[in-house]
């Protein structure tokens, strides 16, 4: 596992949480614009990938959530005394993970403290842990499989057998700026961090380099610097308000 990440970080790319301010990408990675596509229920389906967007090789990007040139920091940051107090649990995924019992040929797992709400996993008549039970059926398995791969934090795994590893949905190298389909229109979703990039805390503690990571930049979430769903609590009572 050691010689897999060496190979895939030789590019130097990362990401490095910076105290009390923006993320720092290093090694020119990809950022790349990604809307939610979904059902005439509101369901997320899929993702459609927009344009690519012009950066440097290193650049910074807004954690705070009130730079006026988003994605990109302005320093507002420093303006408004932003607490970027980094509280995501430093443990590996492995450690935290739950089975759902029952699986024909899988086995799914979660890591409930990443899980950002991003809907993938479920649908107006079910979602996947309901599945998992029926997955006997391979057409029921082969959904669950590819609901768990559009899982944007990683919430969701799965392997074959008990024992092996997780199957990963090969994705690129590169951050995506997301926007997310609401019943109130499209709202900022967080970073989506794909391919296995390292990202470093700025408290110095450890912090997994997974396949795919979902950033907060809206400021709110409780798991900074993880995103935990708060930038649709934020945008529900922006509309509140305006009644």
């Amino acid at each position: 596992m050691a010689e897999n990440h060496k190979r895939k970080n030789r590019n130097g790319r990362k990401i490095v949480v910076s105290a009390d301010g923006p993320y720092v990408v290093y090694g020119g990675v990809p950022l790349v614009q990604k809307t939610q596509i979904v059902s005439e229920y509101g369901e997320p389906l899929t993702w459609r990938t927009g344009v690519v967007l012009e950066t440097p090789e290193t650049y910074d990007l807004c954690r705070c959530g009130k730079s006026r040139f988003k994605p990109f920091c302005d320093v507002t940051h420093a303006l408004i005394d932003f607490d970027g107090t980094e509280r995501a649990d430093t443990r590996v995924t492995a450690e935290r993970q739950v089975r759902y019992p029952g699986g024909t040929r899988i086995v799914v797992k979660r890591d409930l403290p990443i899980c950002m709400e991003s809907g993938f996993c479920g649908n107006r008549l079910t979602d996947v842990e309901e599945m998992v039970p029926h997955t006997d059926d391979t057409q029921v398995r082969a959904q669950v499989m590819a609901m768990i791969e559009r899982c944007p934090s990683g919430s969701y795994t799965y392997a074959i057998e008990e024992g092996e590893g997780d199957i990963e949905p090969d994705l690129p190298q590169q951050i995506a700026i997301t926007t997310e389909i609401t019943s109130d229109g499209p709202i900022a979703g967080p970073l989506w961090v794909t391919g296995n990039i390292p990202i470093e805390r700025a408290d110095g503690q450890p912090f997994e380099t997974r396949n795919r990571v979902t950033l907060c930049c809206c400021g709110r979430s409780n798991n900074k610097p993880l995103c935990d769903g708060m930038h649709r609590i934020e945008k529900a009572q922006e509309g509140t308000e305006g009644e």
